[in-house]
């Protein structure tokens, strides 16, 4: 059976975008789904206070995308609002295709206000929890959505169905505009402004001022499984998330199955998805799902509230007085528990036939974290970090910078020179103890447009080792393009000596971000075998503004099905 999906608003030309594809799609039974995202601004009440912010088709969080492995997607995105704006597809692996992977200067220009561009992908080998988030500075604070794989038809998932599926979104209220928010940023030198309010599914929940009537509410019936897709929206902070009295099992992660694992507790980066089986196995009554900051760097502000949602059973007794019972609250851990967050990683294995290779062709070992600049005059009003300096951020000693009047795959896709260099260093230039007492003179990186040159096909590990420049800190990293085996993590300085020797290749955990422990590493492998330009950075996005970033340039195979394709004639301009 051919399915076919109409969203959002239609006119003639649709049928012209969408009609290869569907001819495509009636070969291979696959279906094809059209949307329309507008991006516009609209005003937005929460914790008493309205303001303008910018959202998709009026909602917040965005709608949510719902399609099956191997099908074909179109979506235009016009933008109505004041400022430029792109949408990137996290997790969506875009073979061949950078044109549709999204961020602002690194595979298109952005969509300007007035401006429109067609997003054509097809789902290739991914089930599961993925979503979509803006890739222009801070606007993925509000604008983005759940983005849903289904197996194919006839295809099921490696668990028993669960009665019902339930996505929910965690993300960050800020009380003022993300736009002038990262202005301030920028002009000061300091990190943003904590958010005001942690959300589920756009709501603060019970615990904040003018918020009670608006919690979101699973209702559930005694005795059932559901599934929670939990994504993590949040801008800058990482969380854990509970549910009073329930377990949850774990059986997927970023769109990868995993082995079912049981827990009391999720540790979530930003970027991050979790598919959970939960079971309604306790008295009937009101539970809270709650979630708070789970904060890795030492002496860093964030904010400290408690975001909640209500798991309600339907057959719920009222008091004597007609109204529910008082929902239970979980018992979170403390912000800076990074024992309980490791151990939590720790337990998720994969569960894929496909298996991790021994032979590494390529091997990178990138240094990533924080560092300061020093100021001319540190009492300029834009030099307000510690002792008249500004924040920054690098790897290998790199504090990437996005182009301004291209898009680096524009400009590799069309020869341009002087856009970008291939010689980001394979190691750190400077060997040092990165985790321990780093001399201050190592904190200043240097600003550059590198990238790292891939032949197709390469078979590629990336160690992420963290440092203490500034602080240790975790830092949730995500790569464009890919999904990759996490094959192993430590504290400390990677020995590349004995620490491969600890390496999971048997069942490692399939992802496409993930955190570096703090004072620690991580190291992942993935084959290149999608070419293009794709992103690597940390999904803190005030991380990401200093310049916690790269990119890797995969070069075209052999033949056209190893090769980029051409770019759609829509695709914007600087």
């Amino acid at each position: 059976m051919k399915t076919f999906h109409l969203h959002g608003k239609s006119c003639c030309s649709w049928f012209l975008l969408g009609l290869l594809a569907l001819v495509a799609s009636l070969a291979s039974g696959a279906g094809i789904h059209f949307h329309e995202f507008v991006i516009q601004a609209r005003p937005v009440r929460r914790l008493c206070k309205t303001q303008n912010i910018v959202t998709v088709n009026g909602q917040f969080p965005g709608p949510t995308v719902e399609a099956r492995n191997g099908d074909y997607i179109i979506i235009r995105v016009v933008n109505a609002a004041q400022y430029n704006i792109s949408i990137h597809w996290h997790g969506l692996r875009m073979m061949r295709n950078p044109w549709a992977d999204g961020p602002s200067y690194v595979t298109q220009c952005p969509i300007q206000p007035g401006g429109s561009y067609t997003y054509r992908f097809r789902i290739r080998d991914q089930e599961g929890t993925l979503w979509w988030h803006a890739h222009t500075g801070f606007l993925r604070a509000t604008a983005y959505g759940a983005f849903i794989i289904y197996p194919r038809l006839g295809s099921s998932y490696p668990f028993s169905m669960p009665k019902q599926e339930y996505p929910i979104l965690l993300g960050e209220w800020f009380d003022r505009d993300l736009v002038l928010l990262k202005r301030q940023a920028d002009f000061t030198g300091l990190p943003p402004n904590t958010s005001v309010a942690f959300t589920i599914n756009g709501q603060p929940g019970d615990l904040y001022r003018c918020s009670r009537q608006e919690t979101v509410r699973v209702r559930v019936d005694a005795g059932d499984t559901i599934m929670l897709r939990i994504i993590s929206s949040a801008l800058n902070q990482e969380l854990f998330f509970s549910i009073a009295n329930h377990t949850m099992t774990v059986v997927g992660t970023d769109a990868a199955y995993t082995k079912p694992f049981r827990t009391k507790l999720l540790v979530i980066g930003p970027g991050q998805t979790f598919n959970v089986l939960v079971t309604a196995d306790q008295p009937p009554g009101l539970y809270y799902m709650a979630a708070h900051a789970y904060e890795s760097a030492r002496n860093a502000p964030f904010d400290n509230t408690t975001t909640t949602a209500i798991l309600e059973y339907r057959s719920t007794k009222l008091t004597n007085q007609n109204r529910p019972r008082s929902p239970i609250l979980p018992a979170l851990p403390p912000f800076n528990d990074t024992p309980t967050a490791t151990a939590f990683t720790a337990g998720i294995k994969g569960l894929t036939k496909v298996k991790v290779f021994n032979r590494v062709d390529v091997n990178l070992y990138i240094i990533v974290g924080l560092g300061l600049i020093n100021c001319t005059n540190p009492n300029s009003p834009r030099c307000q970090g510690p002792n008249g300096t500004r924040f920054t951020a690098s790897m290998n000693n790199v504090s990437f910078v996005l182009p301004t009047t291209t898009s680096l795959m524009q400009a590799y896709y069309e020869g341009m020179r002087g856009v970008f260099t291939t010689d980001f260093p394979p190691v750190p230039p400077l060997q040092f103890d990165y985790t321990g007492n780093v001399p201050r003179g190592l904190w200043t990186p240097s600003p550059g447009t590198k990238l790292y040159k891939l032949k197709y096909g390469s078979k590629v590990q990336i160690v992420l080792q963290g440092t203490s420049m500034v602080t240790s800190e975790e830092h949730p990293m995500h790569v464009h393009g890919y999904h990759f085996f996490v094959v192993g993590s430590g504290f400390g300085n990677f020995n590349p000596a004995t620490d491969p020797l600890k390496f999971n290749l048997v069942d490692p955990p399939v992802r496409n971000t993930i955190g570096t422990p703090p004072g620690g590493w991580v190291a992942i492998r993935f084959v290149a075998d999608n070419p293009g330009i794709w992103f690597v950075h940390c999904h803190i996005d005030s991380h990401l503004n200093w310049g916690l970033g790269m990119a890797l340039l995969v070069e075209n195979g052999v033949g056209l099905s190893q090769s980029v394709k051409p770019p759609p004639p829509d695709l914007p301009q600087c």
